[in-house]
């Protein structure tokens, strides 16, 4: 098992696409290959996510396209099993690229449709948090989707495979998963950070400290109370950096481990991830691998994959590498990739 300061940095490979649907090809790498190709562009559009404003920017790609008569088929979700059926069904009418607009979830389910199909994924972040968007450089703005299909990049990012259901960003056992829970309970369309506020209040008064069992390639690294993550990104909901070592290109699945026996430890982890010194606490601790095993021989701790409720424990997780292609933003000079979006919901809140 590799901790995270052993890593090997890999030249990138860049991929520059065209509105013209030709390509330059230049190699800074491993993490971007594919051409994009010419064809029918597929829109998967979740009607429950989003705002009117992420309606517009669904509109504002659709007429971009139009506008340089580009075959297009918009379709609308009615689950997020559904959306993977879509995604299968643009596989078989070989789609240019499938266009996305929805949360985490529909944004993973897609993926897990499409994993190695060579067609990209264009996502126009439509959910709560957008954790993969904001991990790509990807900020909904039109500007920025306008950068992405017509000087864009193609990235091959990794997968996490959780008893057999995937996710993109990050895998969550203890008490954030049990917040997901109650707040999918309740569900019935789009919801906002304010819909978290008594889910996790109850949650933090309710909650027990189960004794979760954890263990890397085969290593045990945890076998005591705590919280585990992990995913391929650097950050968690609101911006906490959960993964700041993360790569979602690397081949490598990362965990971070709160341990904890009372709420006023989960309150301090809180903070210190909060004030970027998580680092600074014997109780938490980092490692990569290729494969996790997490069991607990208390009943019923939840999971959660991306924000939706994941399957139940004990949970076998490896990573994918290399298996979903994500069109992105061209990076700045100096540059592999785009970095992550600063500041993500302070923009939306200004700029709506």
């Amino acid at each position: 098992m590799d901790e995270h300061s052993s890593k090997r940095l890999q030249t990138p490979i860049l991929l520059y696409i065209g509105s013209s649907g030709r390509s330059a090809f230049s190699v800074v790498g491993r993490h971007f290959l594919l051409v994009l190709r010419t064809g029918t562009y597929w829109f998967i559009v979740n009607p429950k996510s989003g705002s009117s404003a992420d309606v517009e920017s669904v509109r504002f790609i659709r007429d971009y396209l139009r506008q340089r008569h580009q075959p297009m088929r918009l379709k609308l979700t009615r689950s997020l099993a559904h959306a993977g059926e879509l995604a299968q069904e643009a596989i078989g009418a070989g789609a240019a690229a499938v266009v996305v607009s929805g949360g985490d979830g529909t944004v993973r389910t897609v993926a897990e449709a499409m994993a190695g199909s060579a067609i990209p994924i264009l996502i126009l972040p439509a959910g709560t948090e957008n954790l993969l968007a904001q991990e790509l450089g990807i900020d909904g703005s039109r500007k920025t989707s306008l950068k992405m299909l017509e000087n864009g990049t193609v990235r091959k990012l990794d997968l996490g495979r959780a008893n057999e259901r995937y996710f993109m960003a990050i895998a969550g056992v203890g008490f954030d998963a049990q917040v997901v829970r109650r707040i999918n309970q309740f569900r019935s369309g789009h919801i906002t950070h304010s819909d978290y506020i008594w889910p996790i209040c109850r949650t933090f008064w309710e909650y027990g400290f189960p004794h979760l069992r954890v263990e890397a390639d085969g290593e045990l690294i945890c076998d005591e109370p705590s919280l585990v993550f992990v995913g391929n990104i650097t950050r968690y909901a609101v911006g906490l950096p959960i993964h700041p070592y993360a790569d979602c290109s690397d081949g490598l699945l990362d965990i971070t481990i709160y341990r904890y026996r009372r709420r006023r430890e989960l309150l301090l982890h809180s903070l210190r991830t909060v004030l970027h010194q998580a680092d600074r606490s014997r109780q938490v601790s980092r490692h990569t691998c290729k494969e996790v095993t997490i069991s607990c021989p208390e009943a019923d701790v939840p999971v959660q994959l991306d924000g939706d409720p994941g399957p139940t424990l004990p949970l076998s997780i490896q990573i994918v590498p290399a298996a979903a292609r994500v069109l992105t933003p061209p990076p700045p000079p100096g540059r592999a990739y785009h970095p992550p979006v600063r500041f993500y919901h302070l923009r939306h809140c200004l700029c709506g």
